[in-house]
């Protein structure tokens, strides 16, 4: 286990490097740059050129790309060019704001999805299987934003139930985190579903039906019990993809969260900011597939066993 847990992290080190190379691109690439927001209207070029000098801004991109690079590998991302503070003091005042609606929402999301996944097994293309499935596969198919924004009408507008926007208290998660776990549900009800039904056809099934037990508890202690590898799985690989919904989400419900800060650091062009807020949604996503490896491989031997 421990040689396979090795060599899936060293697999990361060259998407890291990849996906490094595309962030620092990509925002290079478009159109303007954040020295027009530090700017005067009708400043001299000269200086802009000696404000261009100062932040490294004026040299080719591979150089500008390995100072970066340098820097991250040790631990230091940079300082904000329009805020004029550490980046790291800016992730670190957002980023627990996105854990917390993330963890929520991950919890909320797995704990639903695999109830109603286990409902719509045992009543396997009854009336309620149908009800319990088309109900979450249209909640999921629903946009993040939007439902947010009916939520807010629905109950803090119309009811007054809920906080409508900001992270003051509790009560401000409750309708972020059903806007991000809805989508979620649905996919964690239906391979809890599909992985119970192809459980349930097992030879060591139908010998404990011929055994004696109830139905009922073999499908909730044995039948389950097998059917989570892959729900395991699918769970570990969703923590970075939640992160990355709740930028849009985060920004519907006005909260302090790295979502509101990548959009702001976006729309003043802070490539400090922007590449450090998108290198932290990217390394969810990467953890995230290395938990769900490492998830399956101890719960499932046949997986270390094919790749040794």
């Amino acid at each position: 286990m421990l040689a396979y847990a090795l060599r899936r992290v060293l697999m990361l080190v060259p998407v890291f490097l990849a996906v490094s190379v595309v962030i620092f691109l990509i925002l290079h690439f478009i159109p303007g740059d954040p020295i027009d927001n530090l700017l005067k209207v009708g400043a001299p070029p000269e200086q802009r050129a000696e404000m261009m000098t100062r932040y490294g801004l004026d040299r080719p991109l591979p150089v500008q790309y390995a100072m970066w690079l340098a820097k991250l590998l040790t631990g230091d991302l940079g300082t904000a060019i329009v805020a004029r503070r550490p980046v790291a003091d800016l992730i670190a005042q957002a980023l627990p704001h996105s854990l917390l609606l993330g963890g929520v929402a991950l919890a909320f999301s797995s704990l639903l999805g695999i109830a109603f996944g286990v409902v719509a097994a045992l009543q396997k293309d009854g009336w309620l299987d149908r009800l319990v499935m088309g109900g979450v596969l249209f909640g999921s198919m629903l946009p993040s934003f939007w439902l947010g924004l009916l939520l807010i009408l629905a109950f803090s507008v119309g009811l007054g139930w809920f906080p409508v926007s900001g992270a003051r208290t509790w009560s401000s998660l409750v309708l972020p985190v059903l806007t991000i776990g809805f989508g979620g549900t649905a996919l964690v009800a239906r391979i809890t579903r599909i992985s119970m039904i192809d459980i349930a056809s097992r030879d060591f099934v139908l010998l404990l039906h011929a055994k004696g037990l109830s139905p009922l508890e073999i499908q909730l202690r044995y039948v389950l019990r097998h059917a989570l590898i892959p729900v395991v799985t699918i769970l570990a690989l969703r923590i970075g993809w939640i992160l990355g919904g709740a930028v849009t989400v985060e920004v519907v419900f006005a909260r302090p969260g790295l979502g509101t800060l990548l959009i702001k650091a976006l729309s003043q062009h802070d490539y400090p900011v922007v590449q450090a807020s998108l290198l932290m949604l990217s390394m969810a996503v990467m953890l995230g597939t290395l938990l769900g490896d490492l998830l399956q491989a101890a719960m499932d031997p046949r997986v270390r066993g094919a790749v040794a």
